[in-house]
């Protein structure tokens, strides 16, 4: 079993900030201890990594991405290869993918498929939720057996009619099943049956261009649908996890419900955290390249997000990471925006731009270790193995340097996609070094890590419930 000192780094975990030393042995967190105590100094490891001047971190959790996922007629360009070499680029050493249910198929299938898709081939670890996008009997069924395999989340869309949507009595009796059985329901919001008739509206009158997708996927339609989802959890007893929040009328009515003390959770992006309609607004056919849904909001939108992170109204960051090329998929959208595939890159860059926002004033080093780290890992039942730094847990270990400047771009990064949507972005705060279960993945900005190395993670259920 080999042992590795990480020495003279500040620690920072959800909840203090500590010169620690921190002891590995094999995959696990041994011991943190002070620097200069006898515990410390006892310490005789195989190897000695100098975090002096740096942070010490727990890997990032970035529950919300979509590798090989399939939609509008092609697929997000990162493999499970490509996508979890990038996360551990960028300090993230879990990941939580979302397996689908095909319509007429079973979850079973689904999950088989994507395990499929995983085994052998990710350079971190990694679990999933499931997408239930045919709710009948069967399929309510199948949700006990793979909350019982560690799969203990389920996804339900009120967008994209014909595609992924449930009708809102689908959705109460998912609700219900997951009432019963421990699950935790997670929810597109917005309304896909409204926000079809403004698109085919805006095509007949020649609105075609990339900013329209914006324009018709309105905020107050994700308000509403936010409203409804909550109103549909309440009915069916079950707790809500609202995914990529981006309007500020969302916000305000995840905020009433959580004053109420009722059990509902909210994720936001950091897409809608650094980026607006602006983007979307480039001219030519550039904005494409912002496209994905919900969409990019007006910039006043930002300090209601921010704002509701300072305040745990909002929980967790994820990145919703589901990239197109710009070359060849996001052009199958030229001359009418609702051809342009749905999604953007980000999770090499999601720790990146939150200890930015650490920079900026925006949130604090804490709050940024727990929106990126640790309320994600209990969210998802993967605490207290990932998301932390304690005796016992999983050593996902980033030795962050808070002071080196990087300038993003798609000519340095890793994610398989030809552009980045944060070109020419410069930041201060950069990874050194991440270690997944004890294992270096990346060595002083040096991949290090292999296919394969990465293992699926069984999920307990939600901990922000116990």
């Amino acid at each position: 079993m080999t042992t590795t000192a990480i020495r003279g780094g500040l620690v920072v975990t959800a909840t203090e900030e500590i010169l620690a030393d921190v002891l590995v042995e094999g995959e696990r967190i041994a011991a943190l201890a002070a620097p200069d105590s006898a515990c410390a100094q006892g310490w005789i490891p195989d190897r000695t990594l100098d975090a002096t001047g740096k942070y010490v971190v727990p890997g990032g959790v970035d529950a919300h991405t979509h590798f090989e996922f399939p939609f509008g007629g092609t697929a997000s360009s990162d493999t499970f290869e490509t996508g979890t070499r990038a996360a551990a680029w960028g300090g993230t050493t879990t990941v939580v993918d979302f397996a689908v249910q095909s319509r007429g198929s079973s979850l079973r299938e689904g999950l088989d498929t994507w395990h499929a898709k995983a085994e052998g081939t990710c350079a971190v670890d990694y679990a999933f939720h499931m997408i239930l996008s045919d709710v009948r009997e069967s399929s309510l069924k199948e949700m006990d057996l793979l909350v019982g395999e560690g799969v203990t989340s389920f996804k339900l869309f009120m967008a994209y009619p014909g595609v992924f949507y449930s009708d809102d009595g689908q959705i109460l009796r998912a609700m219900q099943r997951a009432a019963g059985n421990g699950g935790l329901i997670m929810m597109h919001a917005e309304n896909g049956i409204a926000i079809d008739v403004l698109v085919e509206q805006a095509l007949a009158a020649g609105r075609t261009d990339p900013r329209y997708h914006g324009e018709v996927r309105k905020a107050l339609l994700e308000a509403e649908a936010t409203h409804r989802a909550i109103a549909l959890a309440r009915v069916a007893g079950s707790p809500l996890y609202v995914v990529h929040v981006s309007a500020e009328e969302a916000v305000a009515e995840l905020t009433r419900a959580r004053d109420k003390g009722l059990p509902v959770f909210g994720e936001t992006c950091p897409q809608y955290l650094f980026l607006s309609t602006d983007n979307l607004a480039e001219p030519g056919f550039e904005g494409a390249k912002y496209v994905c849904s919900t969409p990019l909001r007006p910039r006043e939108h930002q300090a209601a997000l921010w704002r509701a992170l300072r305040t745990d109204d909002l929980q967790v960051v994820s990145t919703d990471h589901c990239p197109f090329c710009f070359s060849g998929q996001k052009e199958l959208g030229r001359g009418d925006f609702s051809k342009i595939p749905n999604g953007l890159p980000g999770v090499e860059n999601r720790m990146d731009l939150l200890h930015q926002a650490v920079v900026d004033g925006h949130i604090s080093r804490r709050r940024w270790i727990d929106i990126a780290c640790t309320a994600p890992a209990r969210m998802f039942g993967l605490a207290p193995r990932k998301g932390t730094l304690a005796p016992g847990s999983d050593a996902d270990i980033v030795i962050y340097d808070p002071h080196a400047r990087q300038t993003l771009s798609a000519t340095t990064h890793h994610m398989n996609v030809d552009y980045s949507a944060y070109e020419g972005k410069e930041i201060t705060g950069r990874v050194e070094t991440v270690l997944s279960r004890g294992e270096t993945v990346i060595d002083r900005r040096r991949y290090t890590g292999r296919a394969g190395h990465g293992r699926f993670v069984p999920r307990a259920t939600c901990q922000h419930l116990a």
